[in-house]
């Protein structure tokens, strides 16, 4: 199956499964989902949340953060994941929202990220969810996701950030980037990803590897004239046949995580 293919089977079924998706951080001004965004990371949303409405409470606006000491935003961050450096970029951001942008949270990512402890995936979630940019954060949800369906074999987090961005088209980029992250983070989750809760499972890498057991012959006996596994994927995908109840399609994702030979004839023996 072509990558265009792929990606229009994936907005289908997230159109007609997942209509509402959206960010699960709470906030109630651009600024305060920065602020948000910046804790979160290598953080739990549900974590986040717990903290923040007495954190708005007290900064509702950047001059109130920039003129905040260490110690005061320390004591209300302290129990989320890294305090001490977070607390620092909050201040700094607060500060350098005040002297580069006129208090105003700026729209374009690359902006975004002249602000301390922002990154391009920080900039590109304020990017999309407050001024609807066509832009993707790539997060270790959004990666392994889309790792797993095909959408992306890149290796980075800008890689896989490119792949998105030329499948999905731009209007819908904003809401792809809430179904990868969702599905991610209760579905297809690390370990033990829960494959019967959804409908795609024949196009998922991951699945494919663990669940599908492949009976051909003809294809083990053919290994002895393959000579490296590009070889061989591009024979099976020339054959263009069902092999032992398994599809061209199937049998090429499956390859594709088999590191080496031995691997691969041990799963389809």
């Amino acid at each position: 199956m072509e990558r265009k293919e792929l990606f229009h089977r994936v907005t289908e079924w997230f159109s007609a499964n997942m209509e509402t998706a959206e960010t699960e951080l709470h906030y109630d001004s651009p600024f305060h989902l920065l602020i948000a965004v910046i804790l979160s990371a290598q953080c739990t949303d549900k974590r986040v949340n717990m903290h923040t409405p007495q954190i708005f409470t007290r900064f509702p606006e950047p001059a109130d953060l920039a003129e905040a000491t260490f110690e005061e935003v320390y004591e209300l961050i302290k129990s989320i994941s890294f305090p001490n450096n977070k607390a620092r970029h909050l201040i700094g951001m607060a500060q350098r929202l005040l002297s580069d942008f006129g208090g105003e949270v700026p729209s374009e990512p690359d902006l975004l990220e002249k602000l301390p402890g922002v990154g391009r995936k920080t900039a590109n979630v304020i990017a999309s969810v407050i001024y609807d940019k066509p832009v993707i954060a790539v997060d270790t949800h959004v990666f392994r996701v889309s790792r797993r369906l095909g959408l992306s074999d890149g290796t980075t987090v800008e890689s896989v950030e490119k792949d998105l961005t030329a499948g999905f088209a731009p209007e819908l980029r904003p809401k792809a980037h809430h179904w990868l992250i969702l599905h991610g983070r209760y579905v297809c989750i690390a370990r033990k990803p829960k494959c019967e809760a959804w409908g795609l499972q024949d196009i998922c890498r991951e699945y494919l590897l663990n669940n599908v057991k492949v009976d051909a012959v003809c294809i083990v006996n053919s290994l002895n004239l393959v000579v490296n596994l590009k070889v061989f994927l591009n024979r099976i995908k020339d054959a263009g046949e069902e092999l032992g109840g398994l599809y061209v399609l199937q049998l090429q994702s499956f390859a594709y995580f088999c590191r080496d030979y031995d691997l691969f004839a041990d799963r389809v023996a």
